[in-house]
C-alpha cells in the first residue's frame, strides 16, 4: 500500500450526481487534503447498457459546481490511468487469466434459468441462495461439451472455505465476514467485461488507493476484494464505511423520495449557494469539535477528522439546509443574489429578458428586498409576487387589522403624504409615514400593520419604506384609494 494518502471517488456514468454520491466524493476529497494527500476520479463505466451520454460530463461539472477538487483523472490524466474502466480491459484480462492458471477461479456455463432454479430450491429449503460450486471441477470434457452447445461462460472466484476476513474499519472498527456464507463469485461476465468487485480491486491496487471511504451499502462487497487482494499477494487499502443518510422519518435515502430533493443538479437550477451545499452535506455523518455549524472549505479542510465520522446514520434535514443556505445568501453581493434570483423570475414571466436599464435597476431593488429572507434563488418568486399582482387578496388576519377603527384616517393621511412627494423613495417615503404618525396621533402597530397591510397585503414582510418605494407611487396610491372605495 502506497505511504502517500491517495483516495478515490468512482462514479459510474448512469446518472446525475446525487446527494449520496457527493458525500462520498465530499468526504475523500476532505480527507485527502486534510492529509496532504490525492483524490482520484475514476470513472467505473463497464455497465454500457446503464451508461447514459452526459452522465460522465455531469458528474464532474457538478462535483466542481461543489466545489471539489480532484488531483487525477479524466480531464487532468495522471501516471496511473487510463482513468475509465473501459480503457482498462487489457490489465483486467491479464490478471483474470492469471486467476485461471492458478485455479483460483473458474468458467462457468451455468444459465441465468438455471442459477434461478438453483436459489429458488434453495430459498425453498430455507437456505440462504449463493452459487453452489457445481462448475467448480468440471473436467475438460465437460467443458468441451458445454460449449459445444454453444454456451458463453463466465468466470467465477474460488471462495476459499472456511476462512474468517475480518478488516478494522475507519468508522465501524473491527467487521469480520465468513467465507462460507459467500458463494463463488462473477468476476467477468459473459461478454467478457469484469465485474465491480474484480475491477474495483485491480484498480485500487494499480493506482495505489491507500484508503477507501465509500457508503455502508459496499461493505458486503468488501470480503469479496479483500479475497482479491489476497489472492494476487497485494496490501488491501485501509477501509472505511460511512453509514446510510435517512430522511427525516429515520428511513434509507431512496431516489424515489419525492420529499427531498436528492440530485446537486436540482440544488444548482434551485439557486442555491455550492459553499452552503458543501457545508451542509460535510455534517452529513461527520460533526467537527464545538458548537458551530458554518465553515469554509478551508475550514473543513483544516479540522476534518476521520475518527469523528458517525457510527449512526446521518438525518437528512432539508430545514436545516434552507436555514444553512439563507445564512450564506445573507453574506453574498447583492449583484451575486440578483444573479441567482433574476433567471427564475424571468422563467415566471414576472420579467422581461429584455430590460432597459431602468427595468434592470427596479429588479435589483426588488431583490434587495428580500435578500435577508430568501432561502435560495428560486424562492423570489412567491416572495416578490404581491409586486407583480394589480389585485390584493386580503385574508382574515389582514382584513381585521383593516377592520380597526384608526385605518380611515392613518389610510387618508398616508395617500395625501404619499401624493405630495416628489421624490418617491424610501428616505422619503419614511418621513412621510412619520408625518402620518404626528398628524394622526397613531403609532406602533396602530400605525404600520394597516400601512403594511394595506399596502402590500400582508401582516410581514420586508422593510416597508423600501416595499412602498418598490411597488411605485402609482399603484401604492391606486391601493389606498380602492380601500376607501
Amino acid at each position: 500500500m502506497s505511504t502517500e494518502v491517495r483516495v478515490r471517488y468512482a462514479p459510474s456514468p448512469t446518472g446525475h450526481l446525487h446527494i449520496g454520491n457527493a458525500r462520498t466524493a465530499l468526504f475523500n476529497y476532505l480527507f485527502a487534503k486534510n492529509l496532504g494527500g490525492k483524490l482520484i476520479i475514476r470513472i467505473e463505466d463497464t455497465d454500457s447498457k446503464r451508461n447514459i451520454e452526459t452522465g460522465e460530463e455531469s458528474q464532474l461539472r457538478y462535483l466542481k459546481w461543489l466545489g471539489i477538487e480532484w488531483d487525477e483523472s479524466i480531464d487532468v490524466g495522471g501516471e496511473y490511468g487510463p482513468y475509465r474502466q473501459s480503457e482498462r480491459n487489457d490489465l483486467y484480462e491479464k490478471h483474470y487469466n492469471e486467476l485461471l492458471q492458478k485455479g483460483l477461479a473458474y468458467k462457468c456455463y451455468c444459465t441465468s434459468e438455471e442459477l434461478e432454479a438453483e436459489r429458488e430450491a434453495q430459498i425453498a429449503r430455507g437456505e440462504m441462495p449463493r452459487y453452489s460450486g457445481k462448475c467448480r471441477n468440471l473436467t475438460d470434457e465437460e467443458r468441451a461439451a458445454l460449449e459445444a452447445e454453444g454456451r458463453e461462460p463466465s468466470i467465477r472466484f474460488a471462495v476459499p472455505a472456511g476462512k474468517t476476513y475480518t478488516f478494522n474499519d475507519m468508522v465501524k472498527d473491527d467487521v469480520s465476514f465468513e467465507s462460507d456464507g459467500i458463494g463463488d463469485f462473477v468476476i467477468v461476465k459473459k461478454d467478457g467485461i469484469p465485474t465491480y468487485n474484480f475491477a474495483v480491486a485491480v484498480d485500487d491496487h494499480f493506482m495505489k488507493i491507500s484508503h477507501v471511504l465509500r457508503g455502508d451499502d459496499h461493505i458486503s462487497n468488501t470480503p469479496k476484494q479483500l479475497m482479491i487482494f489476497e489472492a494476487f499477494g497485494w496490501e488491501a487499502p485501509v477501509f472505511g464505511h460511512m453509514t446510510l443518510i435517512v430522511n427525516e422519518n429515520r428511513k434509507k435515502l431512496s431516489k424515489r423520495d419525492e420529499s427531498i430533493i436528492q440530485f446537486i443538479e436540482q440544488y444548482k437550477d434551485l439557486g442555491y449557494q455550492p459553499d452552503a451545499l458543501f457545508n451542509f452535506i460535510a455534517l452529513l455523518g461527520w460533526s467537527p469539535k464545538g458548537e458551530d455549524e458554518l465553515f469554509s472549505k478551508e475550514q473543513f479542510i483544516e479540522i476534518f477528522d476521520a475518527n469523528r465520522l458517525s457510527k449512526s446514520p446521518a438525518v437528512f434535514d432539508s430545514q436545516k439546509l434552507v436555514w444553512m443556505n439563507n445564512q450564506y445568501l445573507k453574506n453574498l453581493d447583492l449583484d451575486e443574489v440578483v444573479q441567482l434570483a433574476v433567471p427564475h423570475l424571468e422563467e415566471a414571466g414576472r420579467i422581461s429578458k429584455d430590460r432597459s436599464a431602468e427595468e434592470e435597476e427596479w429588479v435589483r431593488s426588488l431583490v434587495a428586498l428580500y435578500q435577508e429572507q430568501m432561502s435560495f434563488g428560486a424562492e423570489i418568486v412567491d416572495l416578490s409576487e404581491l409586486f407583480f399582482k394589480e389585485e390584493i387578496t386580503y385574508d382574515e388576519e389582514a382584513s381585521a387589522v383593516l377592520a380597526e377603527e384608526q385605518v380611515p384616517e392613518v389610510m387618508g393621511e398616508l395617500a395625501s403624504q404619499l401624493e405630495a412627494l416628489e421624490n418617491f423613495e424610501s428616505a422619503e417615503i419614511k418621513k412621510a409615514i412619520k408625518a402620518v404618525q404626528k398628524q394622526t396621533g397613531h403609532k406602533g402597530k396602530k400605525l404600520f400593520m394597516p400601512i403594511r397591510v394595506a399596502v402590500i397585503g400582508q401582516t410581514h414582510g420586508p422593510e416597508l419604506p423600501n416595499a412602498i418605494e418598490v411597488l411605485g407611487k402609482e399603484r401604492v396610491l391606486a391601493r389606498i384609494s380602492k380601500l376607501s372605495n
